[in-house]
């Protein structure tokens, strides 16, 4: 049997389970949004944050392939543009945070805004029908750049066009600006007005690198669980996971060092506006998901990644970054939650199914992507230099 028609069969059979598994737990929790329409938005915003994450996050990780080059990238790439042509889909499942919004902002209530001088002052930016051009603008430009790479990639196969390799490095070069300012606006537009009268200097950067490494680690494990299909399976070395290993490493310590700053900035600060946003975090039970965010999300994977052994293996590596993504949700979790159960620790059976149904439904989506090309970019002039190298040196 053909290769790619194999791929496509079981890729097919995977999807299908997926999608039924996320109708049914959608389908539950629209249940369930009958008896807490509040908690329903709630927990949709979350598990709309974290894969929207992974879909948006492979952008600005497929532009720096584009940039920088490498095998590293022309293995993952395949993965990366599957994920960013979801984003239309995503664009779409952000219409029931423009439906809820009210219940899930404080400042998209007026009864809310009238008397609170800050929500007055920041009313002329904090405002629905703003917001919802901003996001509009948002998903605009992102699909712009997205779906314009993966056109120009697609071509590349057809044509084998060595020009396009140059206009997707030029078109990256200005995506990652165009990237991070607008993610930086999205990422307070739909998380830190979630409290209002609090504010991070740092924290478009910190959600950049949350994004990066959300997508850095599901396109580890999806390779890995695609590492023994044609034509990966003979050009993935030990080398080339070596490398990616490396550049998780990094993500990790990135991401570390931003959440670290924004910490000690504020913690030393000592603002009357900025310390609550921690001390609520830091007590009622949340501060053992703080403690094991600093285990988990950095103590165990920077010792684990320090390692060659660990990096050069695929199942060690897919096992490093099965966990940090775990931790993703868990870290995006404390960041929100919080603002709605002041009181303490609070987990509803929601945050849970929510997260998992609709991640049945992107990951249908996501795989009947996959099927739609090859897994490498067979025509990408850099490939023989780079998968040779890797060969080379495994």
């Amino acid at each position: 049997m053909n290769g790619d028609v194999a791929l496509a069969l079981d890729l097919e059979q995977v999807r299908q389970r997926a999608r039924w598994t996320g109708f049914a737990l959608v389908g539950v929790c629209a249940l369930g949004a009958i008896l807490n329409l509040d908690q329903f938005f709630r927990s949709y915003l979350l598990a709309y944050l974290f894969w929207l994450g992974i879909a948006l996050g492979c952008l600005p990780v497929m532009m720096l392939h584009h940039q920088s080059g490498g095998a590293w990238g022309l293995v993952i790439r395949r993965i990366l543009e599957a994920a960013t042509r979801t984003l239309p889909m995503m664009a779409l499942w952000f219409l029931p945070i423009v439906i809820g919004i009210s219940r899930i902002y404080l400042w998209a209530r007026p009864d809310a805004v009238a008397g609170d001088p800050v929500l007055e002052y920041k009313s002329p930016y904090l405002n629905v029908p703003f917001f919802v051009a901003r996001a509009v603008l948002y998903f605009v430009a992102w699909n712009a750049i997205a779906l314009t790479l993966n056109r120009w990639s697609l071509e590349q196969d057809r044509t084998g066009d060595v020009g396009l390799s140059r206009r997707m490095q030029v078109l990256s070069g200005a995506g990652i600006v165009v990237y991070g300012l607008t993610i930086s606006f999205a990422a307070i537009d739909w998380v830190m007005s979630l409290d209002p009268h609090w504010f991070s200097t740092i924290f478009g950067m910190l959600w950049i690198a949350n994004q990066a490494l959300n997508a850095f680690c599901f396109a580890i494990l999806a390779l890995v669980a695609l590492s023994d299909r044609p034509p990966l399976a003979a050009v993935l070395r030990k080398d080339i996971f070596q490398d990616l290993g490396g550049l998780l490493l990094a993500f990790v310590m990135v991401w570390t060092y931003l959440a670290f700053s924004q910490y000690l900035i504020i913690w030393a600060g000592n603002l009357a506006e900025e310390i609550p946003w921690y001390i609520r975090r830091s007590h009622g039970g949340w501060q053992w998901l703080g403690l094991a965010i600093i285990v988990f999300h950095f103590a165990l994977p920077f010792l684990a990644l320090l390692s060659k052994d660990v990096k050069r293996r695929a199942t060690s590596l897919a096992a490093v970054a099965l966990v940090v993504f775990v931790m993703r949700f868990v870290d995006l979790f404390w960041t929100v939650a919080p603002n709605f159960h002041e009181h303490g620790f609070f987990l509803h059976w929601m945050d849970v199914l929510l997260p998992v149904g609709l991640g049945g439904l992107w990951l249908a989506a996501f795989l009947g992507k996959v099927a739609e090309r090859p897994l490498l970019p067979l025509n990408d002039p850099y490939l023989p230099e780079s998968l040779g190298h890797g060969i080379a040196r495994g």
